[in-house]
């Protein structure tokens, strides 16, 4: 590693480049990779990154020279720059660009893997992390933050395009989408995106966003949107028809999405974009079909069994695990009535005076909770409450259990019936992206904005986070880590700042532990052995309260 500095002429005019340069042989070639350009920096420092290079090694020997040299905790540096050099491997950074608020929501996605929070924490991160001396950035706050936001939200169509384009743009690009849709809760009522719908999250009386992400075939996300709390999932899909279409330009496209999201409206969407389906059908559709003789009970096995009607491919399973699970819920449901009502006797028992038809409420109550109230039956005999099942209602309503079919309009020379099966079985990688940026690591709540613009922006920078948080799993899968830990082990290093006689100085980065030297060797990169020191100060407009501060 070494400082290139050289001057150049161009009409007319003489210019001086100064870069962080490291060689190294490839094919037996000498190649020269350039790690930072500090044209930018100051003589003072450029000569203070000079001396620390020539004396690295030998810096006790500088200090018994008689010149004082003095060496301080620096900022943290490995998280930053690791984060750095995966958004650049992966296309993140250069489908941003280079203006000053597309690097300041590149610190946005790397902040959101370092430690997720508010703008305000984002602010505070930056003061640790060698932040403006890798990416480079000048001072900022969270002001500055939100307004980047704002831009992000302008510029996300062209970016997700960018991102396309450089991920697919040397091989063919997929065929297959996987598309789901999820729910985020608030806790305040401000956001102006946010409303009162069906809430995946549980959380009754909490206003929400929609969020539809649309992946390849091997969960990637390519794009993703947020939608008013209030939208239903078929609502969400014709937008994703719409960019798969004109915004990527795909011409022969096969949508997955589950029972809920593709229904006939947005089958004839997909018939008029010329584009196939791949989703389930619900029960009652199962049983519609039953009673049309289109398929029969019989036919679901533990293997696939496919029935071709009216143009449309179903393929047929019951899964035996499935359909022995449900039979174990309504045992267990059971026996928790029979405990309720074993409970309620010995109390009528004991206090004659005790009216039997105010102990039936809470079992009827119960019953209504389990949804079991269709195949069981209550009866008073003079002060003793009997309950008993009805087997045949429990045959019929079990009749279905596991079964399932997959419905698909591809041709079958186009997909197997196993194919069709795995496809919509892929969903389930959807699912894993959404739990890894809702709770697991990124934590797409809590969503400390309130603008429609700046919460567009935080759903795409939690997701371009996941993209590099995927990468990180895939490089570090069999370390038995977490991409937390990991990443905390690399933000444990820290720069060694070197002051030199006239306020000279550099940033030097000791070699790391052998914990960070094995999480860097699987994601093939090496830790720069100095980045320069732009001395850059960073302060929240907004102060912590007097109440945190004592």
């Amino acid at each position: 590693m070494y400082i290139d500095d050289s001057t150049y002429t161009r009409n007319g005019k003489t210019y001086r480049r100064v870069l962080l340069r490291n060689s190294y042989r490839e094919n037996g070639k000498v190649r020269h990779q350039t790690l930072a350009n500090l044209s930018a920096c100051s003589e003072v420092e450029i000569e203070a990154i000079k001396v620390g290079f020539k004396n690295k090694n030998h810096l006790d020997t500088l200090k018994a020279t008689g010149q004082p040299v003095q060496s301080v905790q620096g900022l943290q540096v490995g998280g930053v720059w690791v984060l750095w050099k995966l958004a650049q491997r992966l296309g993140v950074a250069q489908a941003l660009g280079q203006p000053r608020e597309a690097l300041l929501c590149l610190w946005l996605v790397l902040a959101t893997l370092l430690a997720q929070g508010s703008r305000l924490s984002a602010v505070r991160l930056a003061q640790r992390h060698a932040v403006c001396d890798i990416l480079p950035l000048d001072s900022f706050h969270e002001d500055h933050l939100y307004a980047a936001m704002d831009w992000l939200a302008a510029h996300q169509e062209g970016i997700e395009r960018q991102l396309f384009k450089q991920h697919y743009g040397r091989g063919e690009a997929p065929v297959l989408y996987l598309y789901d849709v999820t729910s985020s809760y608030f806790e305040g009522q401000d956001n102006e995106l946010a409303d009162y719908g069906y809430n995946r999250d549980g959380k009754r009386g909490k206003k929400q966003i929609v969020v539809g992400c649309l992946t390849d075939a091997q969960g990637r996300p390519v794009s993703i949107q947020v939608f008013r709390g209030n939208t239903s999932d078929p609502k969400t899909f014709k937008a994703q028809i719409d960019k798969v279409r004109d915004d990527f330009g795909i011409e022969q496209v096969t949508f997955v999405g589950d029972r809920g999201m593709i229904k006939r409206a947005q089958i004839a969407d997909l018939q008029a974009a010329s584009f196939h389906h791949i989703t389930a059908i619900t029960k009652p559709q199962i049983e519609a079909l039953l009673r049309q003789g289109v398929i029969q009970l019989t036919r679901f096995d533990d293997r696939l069994v496919e029935v071709e009607h009216e143009a449309q491919r179903y393929v047929l399973r019951r899964n035996p695990v499935r359909a022995a699970e449900l039979a174990h819920n309504r045992a267990e449901k059971w026996q928790r009535l029979i405990t309720l009502v074993g409970e309620k006797n010995t109390y009528l028992k004991a206090h004659p005076r005790a009216k039997p038809e105010t102990a039936l409420k809470p079992i009827k109550a119960r019953m209504q909770k389990l949804k079991i109230s269709e195949w069981v039956k209550l009866e008073l005999a003079y002060r003793a409450i009997e309950v008993t099942k009805d087997n045949e209602h429990l045959a019929e309503i079990s009749r279905l259990d596991g079964c399932y079919v997959i419905k698909t309009d591809l041709p079958r020379a186009s997909a197997s019936k196993e194919t069709v099966h795995q496809r919509y079985k892929d969903l389930t990688q959807v699912e894993g992206a959404f739990r890894t940026m809702k709770t697991a690591l990124l934590e797409m709540r809590g969503i400390f904005v309130r603008k429609e613009t700046r919460t567009r922006a935080h759903v795409f920078i939690v997701m371009l986070a996941y993209l590099l948080a995927d990468a990180l799993k895939t490089a570090w899968q069999d370390l038995d880590i977490t991409i937390a830990e990991g990443l905390a082990v690399l933000s444990d290093i820290n720069t060694i700042e070197l002051v030199f006689p006239n306020d000279l100085r550099c940033q030097t980065i000791p070699t790391p532990r052998a914990l960070g030297q094995k999480r860097l060797k699987r994601l093939n990169l090496t830790l720069p052995d100095a980045i320069p020191h732009r001395g850059i100060v960073i302060e929240t407009r907004k102060k912590l309260p007097e109440r945190r501060n004592s």
